[in-house]
């Protein structure tokens, strides 16, 4: 049975993990992930995993970090597949590397490029040999709190991942500055250094996420356009399509 488990990270943890969830199937299957506003860092303590492209088909490693993207991607497990998943807060991976978090726009990329291999290959044997969740999960923690690199909080970079949360990622971009106070180019550095994204295409992934859970209620179409704030049906469309592959309407009558 498939099976795709939440937990919370240890305290410490808490300002650059989200959570981490333990995702399990005992079949093979080809699905597609849709973007999140998070990097996302994997360890396959069984099975295997193919990311498929639009050219070709790239078995991924055992660990590797996969980072924002704008548009849906297609993966194929093994039978028997099992992953830890480490989703990153906004800033989090800023504090584990100093790798320019938008190197991994689009990619994914094997974690010993970024960190140790004998660390690396330490922490996958180790998940090889873990019997439960709460061991897997402890061995992640440990190895992250190993990692930690820096303690420094970017509160002009919080405040502005705040702003674009409430306000469900429809906030325009010159209106962001100036409640955070900077210039169109620091934001824009800053965001794509430490985040990974432009604040404009951040707030777009924000807004399409919040479209996807609007998707799961009893509104029309033409009321969750409006209250996602898209300027015009065409462009809610256009943008989900990107997004997903499919139109608005067809993916709803797969949910």
């Amino acid at each position: 049975m498939e099976r795709f488990q939440k937990y919370e990270p240890h305290q410490w943890l808490r300002p650059y993990v989200k959570a981490f969830f333990i995702s399990e199937n005992p079949s093979a299957e080809t699905y597609n992930v849709l973007p999140v506003p998070a990097i996302v860092l994997g360890f396959q303590y069984s099975g295997a995993l193919t990311y498929i492209g639009e050219t070709k088909e790239t078995n991924l490693s055992q660990a590797g970090l996969t980072g924002f993207t704008d548009k849906f991607r297609t993966y194929r497990t093994t039978a028997g597949i099992g992953t830890v998943l480490v989703y990153f807060t906004e800033t989090g991976l800023s504090h584990f590397t100093d790798c320019p978090a938008f190197n991994l726009f689009g990619e994914s990329v094997a974690l010993d490029n970024l960190f140790c291999k004998y660390s690396v290959a330490n922490i996958t044997d180790s998940l090889g040999h873990a019997r439960t969740d709460l061991e897997r999960i402890t061995i992640v923690e440990q190895f992250l709190l190993s990692e930690i690199k820096s303690e420094k909080v970017d509160s002009m970079l919080n405040e502005a991942v705040y702003h674009i949360y409430q306000t469900k990622g429809a906030m325009r971009v010159s209106e962001l500055r100036k409640r955070v106070n900077t210039s169109a180019s620091v934001l824009e550095r800053r965001f794509k250094n430490e985040i990974g994204i432009t604040p404009k295409k951040f707030a777009s992934i924000v807004r399409f996420n919040n479209t996807l859970e609007e998707l799961k209620g009893d509104g029309s179409l033409t009321e969750i356009f409006y209250r996602s704030n898209y300027f015009d049906q065409a462009h809610f469309i256009k943008d989900f399509k990107s997004f997903t592959g499919l139109p608005p309407e067809e993916f709803r009558r797969l949910l």
